[in-house]
């Protein structure tokens, strides 16, 4: 299967970069996907979750409170104010999970959006536990 690179970065420091299968991101008009040869794009993003799925079939999630995504050719860029990686072991998610909640309410206006948010990364952590 065809995959793509794709990385995100924040003032801090790159959260995430690997080759991968495709990746659904929270765009400001609403959840868009991107599989490898899509079209190029510029959008922003809103306080949500990217869910990955890498070269390997593992997937991933990262929270982010906004950014911006860059799509171009086989190369995704996302540039996020903020971003939480949730993974490693059961501690680690938790306390990544708390991490992660408190960034999408902190620019999120959107009660709605924060519940989805949320309920999407609780179940996320409750799979891998």
């Amino acid at each position: 299967m065809a995959t793509m690179n794709m990385e995100i970065v924040t003032p801090h420091g790159k959260i995430f970069e690997g080759e991968i299968k495709s990746v659904t991101l929270p765009g400001a008009e609403g959840e868009f996907g991107v599989l490898p040869s899509h079209a190029s794009l510029v959008t922003t993003l809103k306080g949500g979750v990217i869910e990955i799925e890498t070269a390997e079939g593992k997937k991933e999630l990262v929270a982010v409170n906004w950014g911006h995504v860059k799509v171009d050719g086989k190369k995704i860029t996302v540039l996020a104010d903020g971003a939480v990686a949730i993974g490693g072991s059961e501690s680690e998610i938790t306390k990544n999970l708390e991490e992660a909640k408190k960034l999408i309410k902190s620019m999120s206006d959107s009660d709605i959006a924060i519940a989805a948010a949320t309920a999407k990364l609780e179940t996320a952590a409750k799979s891998r536990f």
